[in-house]
């Protein structure tokens, strides 16, 4: 556990063997996390969550994940956020997650290992 001072990460995903290893990964080093599996839930909770960092898969059902993208940094800037997304996504979606401020892009299948440098690079 190093993560001493008990961050929060939020995670949007639907997948659930995808979601299972986040919450694995995140919580073995002490992060505090909260999920959402689509993206009206997790527009809907942030501002009362107020997490230091969300994890949003690109393709989530009810707004997609480039809409959490956009509604976060127009109204939480402060937030970083990581996309995730299965290798082989459209260029043009990446590049769109990056207009709009996304902070990393990771794709699926993803190295535990350099999930975690990366998150911390926020954190």
């Amino acid at each position: 556990m190093n993560n001493d001072d008990g961050k929060k990460i939020m995670i949007i995903e639907n997948d659930d063997m995808t979601l299972e290893i986040l919450k694995f990964i995140l919580q073995k080093e002490g992060y505090k996390i909260s999920v959402a599996k689509e993206g009206i839930t997790a527009i809907e909770t942030i501002g009362s969550i107020m997490p230091d960092l969300v994890i949003t898969d690109i393709m989530i059902p009810l707004k997609s994940g480039l809409e959490v993208i956009d509604y976060i940094k127009k109204n939480h800037k402060q937030i970083p956020v990581i996309a995730l997304s299965i290798l082989g996504e459209e260029e043009r979606t990446v590049e769109q997650a990056f207009l709009l401020g996304v902070d990393d892009f990771i794709t699926k299948p993803f190295n535990p290992k350099e999930l975690l440098l990366r998150i911390k690079r926020f954190l």
